[in-house]
């Protein structure tokens, strides 16, 4: 199963994951100022699970300064063992917890940023439709819609809210734009954020680069993610610079228009390496490009 089918399959079907509801903690707030490099914890979530404290002291060994969240324990254990490790916590995706516990789990970790994969499976589970969502113009605008109550709730909680798309986000809606455009049009810059999640958007067909220098300040948050080439709906992740993407421009494009936080992610399945071996390839690749 690969992370998106993961997220969607807790958003439908509500996996329970512990959560920890203590007071917030900003300790954990971003380790690193500046330039450092952040990993998405799924990606390494088969070594974190095995080992927890060894996972974590080596991805600050191999140079990540900090982690995005997936929370699988509780939140104030997630706490404690990146406080030991020396590692930041500036970023939450809630869809497997909820938005309320995972505004919770948030101000537990320290984070600034909830962000949400799998908007679309979530609203499609609560209109009762079987099936996968879809990607129309009025889907768009509904998605758009629930983005800005979300968001305002996020600020009223002195957090900021992102969204985060896959492939499908840059299906065309008409008049030459994508879904993905019309969120952009038709959400809040004040409350909603967006995390670009560069693979995705180049297997929907676009140029990440030209997201970032087209919305200069609405994408706060990145994924540095590359697929290997030839295989047409499949997606096989690739480690940074062994794949179809040059994150060169890129990275230019998102430094430039106001990145605040670059995380890699890679998709399965390992089996050239372990997704450990993977994370540090994918630094080595990307850290000199920041």
């Amino acid at each position: 199963m690969n992370r998106r089918q993961f997220l969607a399959r807790s958003a439908v079907f509500g996996t329970a994951l512990g959560l920890g509801l203590a007071a917030p903690d900003k300790l954990l707030a971003a380790a690193s100022t500046g330039k450092g490099l952040g990993i998405q914890l799924y990606m390494v979530l088969d070594a974190y699970q095995a080992d927890p404290a060894g996972t974590l002291r080596t991805l600050k060994a191999i140079g990540y300064t900090e982690i995005e969240a997936i929370v699988t324990s509780t939140a104030e254990t997630l706490r404690d063992q990146l406080k030991v490790a020396g590692l930041g916590c500036p970023s939450l995706h809630f869809d497997s917890l909820g938005f309320e516990p995972g505004i919770k789990a948030a101000h537990t970790l320290g984070a600034q940023y909830i962000v949400s994969s799998s908007l679309p499976s979530i609203l499609q589970k609560e209109s009762g439709k079987p099936g996968e969502p879809t990607y129309t113009l009025d889907d768009a605008r509904r998605i758009a819609a629930r983005a800005n109550t979300l968001g305002k709730k996020a600020h009223e909680a002195g957090l900021r809210y992102a969204y985060h798309n896959h492939h499908a986000e840059f299906t065309d809606v008409g008049d030459g734009k994508t879904f993905y455009d019309i969120l952009l049009a038709e959400t809040d810059p004040t409350f909603v954020h967006f995390e670009l999640d560069c693979g995705w958007a180049h297997a929907g067909g676009k140029d990440p680069a030209a997201y970032f220098k087209a919305n200069p300040g609405r994408i706060a948050l990145m994924h540095a993610k590359d697929f290997l080439p030839g295989h047409a709906g499949d997606y096989p992740g690739a480690e940074l610079g062994r794949g179809t993407l040059d994150y060169k421009p890129i990275m230019a494009a998102a430094e430039a228009n106001g990145l605040k936080h670059c995380f890699v992610e890679q998709e399965g399945p390992y089996t050239r390496m372990s997704s450990l071996d993977a994370a540090r390839v994918d630094f080595n690749y990307l850290h000199p490009l920041r």
